[in-house]
């Protein structure tokens, strides 16, 4: 139905990370998940946005994998409440992975069928020095590919490592096949943040309902598995 409320919630309970989240890919309001997951300490200005059109509140107890999700969000039109509380005392490994897990699972719920949809979505976005291109595919087939050409061990507390390995988590749970590349740049926070903000834009195309094709997939075998 072309007027399908296209949202989710989620608890994802592991020894290792607790995770609550809701998602609406067309911006709005947001359901209420059963509260689970404590907060990390004051609420996170730096992750959290709400205008007419978006809700974003992103609290992963890691400041910049909070700022990569909230750019992701913020240019893919999602509104988006996430809350992880992770094994930080550990390393950040569980705590990026196992929330974009949880983002690819969510947003492939909240999408349900490809019906209607453009399927097929690509952008360029810069920042400032930094040029990153990103493609997508809903394909219900997970592949990616990430090359980010980052040089640092860490922005802020996140490992460079796992940028790269959030997007892959992405693609998994999302069942999408990924391609995304950050073509020239001089600063990491520069390469990551234009890389993120490519696939919101790619995903925001992808998704996007074609009038006319409604009851159509956009495939020669006329589904998607």
């Amino acid at each position: 139905m072309a007027d399908r409320i296209r949202s989710a919630t989620l608890n994802r309970d592991t020894n290792e990370t607790k995770i609550q989240l809701s998602l609406n890919l067309d911006g709005g309001a947001l359901e209420k998940p059963k509260e689970s997951v404590a907060a990390n300490g004051d609420p996170k200005s730096h992750a959290a946005q709400i205008s007419k059109s978006q809700t974003i509140e992103v609290d992963s107890g890691i400041g910049f994998l909070d700022h990569m999700i909230h750019a992701l969000a913020k240019h893919a039109g999602w509104s988006l409440r996430i809350r992880c509380r992770g094994d930080l005392h550990i390393d950040d490994h569980h705590t990026a992975e196992d929330t974009f897990i949880a983002l690819g699972t969510a947003f492939k719920t909240a999408l349900g069928s490809s019906t209607g949809l453009a399927r097929f979505g690509s952008a360029y976005c810069p920042l400032d020095e930094a040029l990153s291109r990103a493609v997508i595919d809903l394909s219900n087939r997970p592949f990616s590919v990430i090359n980010l050409g980052l040089k640092r061990e860490k922005i802020g507390d996140l490992s460079t490592e796992m940028l790269p390995h959030c997007l892959q988590s992405f693609a998994q749970g999302a069942g999408v096949t990924l391609h995304v590349d950050c073509i020239r740049g001089d600063n990491d926070h520069h390469r990551a943040e234009s890389a993120f903000k490519a696939l919101a834009v790619a995903i925001r195309m992808a998704t996007s309902r074609i009038a006319g094709k409604e009851e159509e997939v956009m495939s020669t075998k006329g589904v998607l598995y």
